[in-house]
């Protein structure tokens, strides 16, 4: 019987959610199947590799294989979620205490997530927000 070493981690952004999954492989890493080279923008692209630069220094990203889904949300929070569902799982597969603080002091909020919730909206104004008031005309 054989035992594959497979990390699941999941990262969290406003509505959108990443699951990622570390595995031994030949260094390949998928978002929604589609390979991180040709993944969403630039921007998203370099952030997410940002990730995977901070962690070179202590895991062999030649050996491991990362395979992410993510759904809901915009592509910024999708973009958070995914470094987040990363990061996570990199600091598990590696069980390194120096990558952890690497994370923590690179930016807090990839690691422990980005607390933030937007504020419910009152009644008489539910439909134009929380703080929306009536515009008052003088003339």
């Amino acid at each position: 019987m054989v035992m594959t070493n497979i990390v699941n981690t999941s990262g969290k952004r406003k509505t959108a959610i990443a699951r990622a999954s570390i595995s031994k492989g030949k260094g390949k890493i998928k978002i929604n199947s589609v390979p991180v080279e040709t993944y969403g923008t630039r921007l998203v692209r370099m952030k997410i590799k940002e990730v995977l630069v901070i962690a070179s220094g202590y895991v062999n990203m030649d050996k491991i294989d990362i395979k992410v889904k993510v759904k809901g949300g915009g592509f910024m929070g999708q973009m958070d979620a995914i470094m987040s569902s990363i990061a996570r799982g990199l600091v598990e597969w590696s069980k390194d205490e120096k990558l952890h603080n690497a994370y923590l002091e690179y930016d807090r909020t990839i690691i422990a997530g980005d607390h933030r919730q937007t504020e419910p909206h009152k009644p008489s104004q539910s439909r134009k927000g929380p703080r929306h008031k009536r515009q008052k005309s003088y003339r």
